[in-house]
């Protein structure tokens, strides 16, 4: 078994959901850090969650990011493991508003 560390990020993330990693086939998925920066001038709010066998399992849900502020959803002590096919998701309550930055151990 291959285990790599890989990065993945989403830029503007705005109202529609942006897909920030999606757990490929023949691997196992250990997100060591999840972090949502906000990039606007105002608060948002941000959900993240995992869509897995097509329902939706929320990290955080309308968690506030205030101004030049950010949100770690997962590291330290906190992990989140995906299966084949899971896919990591993150949307803010405002247009082109956050950068969302994954961390994470592939393993094949």
């Amino acid at each position: 078994m291959a285990n790599t560390f890989k990065n993945s990020v989403a830029k503007n993330v705005g109202t529609s959901a942006s897909t920030v990693y999606t757990c490929p086939s023949a691997t196992q998925t250990t997100m060591i850090g999840i972090s949502v920066a906000n990039t606007s001038a105002s608060p948002i709010t941000t959900d993240v969650y995992i869509t897995s066998g097509g329902t939706d399992y929320y990290l955080v849900k309308t968690a506030t990011v205030a101004v030049g502020g950010a949100l770690v959803v997962a590291g330290g002590d906190q992990k989140v493991v995906l299966e084949v096919g899971d896919a990591l998701k993150v949307l803010t309550s405002a247009a082109s508003s956050a950068d969302c930055f994954a961390s994470y151990l592939e393993i094949t």
